[in-house]
């Protein structure tokens, strides 16, 4: 494949995506400088492997290969982290210097304190869910994707964080007046 098809190719399936990269990858290192090296790994890669991409699922694509190298910049990171063989993306994630993240934010200014306090209260494995597809809107299938488990466990972590988050606030009294 040729520079210029390999151009069109990467405009046409990767540009679109972008901000969506950002978005996820600024959830996934919960800081916006890694964010951003991590976005950049991923353009880098998608770039190298545009011309064996089959143009289907771009969005998926793309996040598995976000969701890979961020694996591998933990593991150059800190090696003993990947002796387990259960290690999530929600440890990958845990490494990352604190810092308030864009996704933090957007919850601060748009949600009211007793849902803060829910979502805070969400073991990390099921709040990463609901920040995938409650507040990015990717599919199960791209949340699947992007954290390389099956579609199932998406369902079944995003059907119990929110049934903790409803938990969570039957404990609030009604705003009501």
């Amino acid at each position: 494949m040729g520079s210029v098809e390999t151009e069109a190719r990467f405009n046409e399936f990767v540009m679109p995506e972008l901000d969506v990269m950002y978005r996820v990858a600024n959830s996934i290192t919960r800081n916006p400088i890694d964010a951003e090296d991590l976005v950049q790994d991923t353009l880098i890669r998608a770039y190298k492997a545009i011309d064996r991409f089959d143009g289907r699922y771009p969005r998926a694509w793309l996040l598995t290969i976000m969701r890979n190298a961020q694996i591998n910049r933990v593991r150059r990171k800190r090696p003993e982290l990947m002796r387990d063989p259960d290690v999530t993306m929600a440890v990958v994630a845990d490494e990352s210097p604190e810092g308030s993240s864009a996704d933090t934010n957007i919850i601060n200014e748009t949600f009211s304190a007793p849902i803060e306090d829910a979502l805070a209260a969400l073991p990390e494995k099921f709040r990463t869910v609901v920040e995938l597809v409650d507040l990015h809107e990717l599919s199960y299938q791209e949340a699947a994707d992007s954290l390389g488990i099956p579609v199932g466990t998406i369902m079944s972590r995003l059907h119990r964080a929110r049934r903790n988050i409803r938990q969570h606030l039957e404990h609030y009294p009604s705003q009501e007046s």
